[in-house]
């Protein structure tokens, strides 16, 4: 299996607390057990059972204005995990976040993926990653550049397993930094 359920794989890295050096390098890279870890741009459907009901988050998490969901550093890991979680109720939304822009090449299958992250808790500092990968019919930035990302929150399949991703309407680099490390 090329890609587990992002959520799942979050939950046990901060339960765990260790270093996770090769995922931190390789967010597709093999685990002991076989599966694949996988940074947050990448998730499939989990089984109805493995999935937590549905809790409403609190209003500094996102905010929605003219049908734009925005996700705000407060409370980024907890709203991006939420996107994940209840995915149905996203899809179509519009999404804006900042983030780090981030590029990975997946040697195995010849393809690139895009995505803007931020990094989350861990003793070796990038154990896990925020975000969601990304689609741009442009132009990309610079990997490590700060960006914001604008884009329709949308499901597509690759090898029979499905994921989410952002269909960018746009993505700006900005100069002002923003928190590339968050706990929340």
């Amino acid at each position: 299996m090329r890609k587990v359920a992002i959520p799942l794989i979050v939950c046990v890295l901060f339960a765990l607390g260790g270093c996770q050096d090769n995922a931190a390098a390789n967010p597709r890279a093999k685990n002991d057990n076989g599966t694949t870890a996988v940074s947050l741009s990448e998730t499939q459907t989990a089984e109805p059972n493995a999935v937590p009901a549905h809790t409403a988050l609190p209003e500094t998490n996102a905010v929605s204005a003219g049908g734009v969901v925005e996700i705000k550093e407060k409370m980024f890991i907890a709203q991006t995990n939420d996107v994940y979680y209840n995915a149905e109720d996203y899809l179509g939304k519009t999404i804006k976040y900042e983030g780090i822009f981030n590029v990975y090449e997946e040697p195995e299958l010849g393809a690139e993926y895009y995505s803007v992250i931020r990094y989350g808790p861990g003793c070796c500092g990038i154990d896990a990653n925020a975000g969601f990968e990304v689609a741009w019919g442009n132009d990309y930035p610079e990997q490590n550049d700060w960006v914001e990302a604008v884009g329709v929150l949308e499901e597509y399949e690759e090898d029979g397993y499905k994921y989410l991703r952002l269909a960018l309407s746009s993505l700006t680099v900005l100069t002002a930094r923003g928190a590339e490390y968050v706990s929340q």
